[in-house]
């Protein structure tokens, strides 16, 4: 899922399965140091030589921890996904000069960083304007030179907007742009913004869906329709072949994190879901 971003866009592996990319692009995609995914899995010895077009498949189910805290604080056993979130990931470059901060005066400055400290705030603020379900986010900041003693000439960084309505996040990534640019043009700064990832809203299948729901029902957990806040593989193979996300919950939300943990009844519970699952569909 989206956790393999080192090689943005995110699920390439699915992607290129579900023809959502093809294979060339799938191998050239390059990570932050400027190594293709092509050249890593051969240095790890494993470049596939089969092929990677489509196999026939009936349905396709996703086990998941939720990545959050709901299920856990409302006692739910099982997340049945009905949707996934629709996603963009906006990579902005802002160019400034470099000076030095001890001689530019303030006033004729381009600190690209003064700019980014502005739109991180904006992010926020839109974010919370368009809800409810709408999510934003700066997490990845490449500040150069990245010196204590010099004017952040260029600022490179990536934008994370969600929501599972595709209009919203369209409306968000104009509302980011509008305003980055107003304040781009405040500070002297070159403002370059660019999608470098993402996916639009997911609705997965009903029957899936349901086979999930009569499994709960069949061993006595409970369970509740939630909407999946990142990426999964999941996102790609729905577009050619039937396919639902199942969640379990985790402890105290937290994901990303070496904290991260489930208990092992639900890995029970989840995985009996997901069996069952797959039996009605194979039926």
């Amino acid at each position: 899922n989206e956790e393999g971003a080192r090689f943005p866009p995110a699920m390439i592996g699915s992607g290129v399965w579900a023809g959502i990319f093809d294979l060339d692009y799938g191998h050239s995609r390059v990570d932050p140091e400027g190594k293709t995914i092509r050249d890593e899995l051969d240095r790890i010895g494993c470049l596939g030589t089969r092929s990677c077009s489509l196999s026939p498949v009936k349905a396709y189910y996703e086990l998941h921890i939720e990545q959050g805290p709901i299920l856990e604080s409302e006692n739910i056993d099982i997340g049945v996904v009905t949707h996934g979130q629709g996603l963009k990931w906006l990579e902005v470059k802002l160019t400034g000069v470099e000076q030095h901060t001890g001689t530019t005066p303030m006033n004729i400055r381009k600190d690209t960083a003064l700019a980014l400290s502005e739109i991180v705030l904006n992010v926020n603020k839109v974010a919370n304007k368009n809800q409810p379900n709408a999510l934003g986010s700066v997490g990845h900041i490449e500040v150069s030179p990245n010196s204590r003693n010099v004017i952040a000439g260029q600022t490179i960084f990536t934008i994370d907007i969600r929501s599972p309505e595709i209009k919203k996040l369209d409306k968000m990534e104009e509302e980011i742009k509008l305003f980055a640019e107003k304040i781009c043009n405040k500070y002297n700064v070159n403002f370059e913004m660019e999608q470098i990832g993402g996916f639009d809203p997911v609705a997965f299948d009903k029957l899936c869906l349901d086979n999930i729901r009569d499994s709960s029902k069949k061993f006595g957990y409970s369970y509740k329709d939630i909407v999946s806040g990142a990426g999964h593989d999941a996102c790609w193979i729905n577009t050619v072949v039937p396919s639902a996300m199942i969640m379990c919950p985790c402890i105290d939300g937290l994901s990303h994190n070496e904290a991260e943990e489930i208990k092992p009844e639900w890995a029970y519970s989840s995985t009996n879901v997901l069996l069952h699952s797959a039996i009605a569909s194979a039926s």
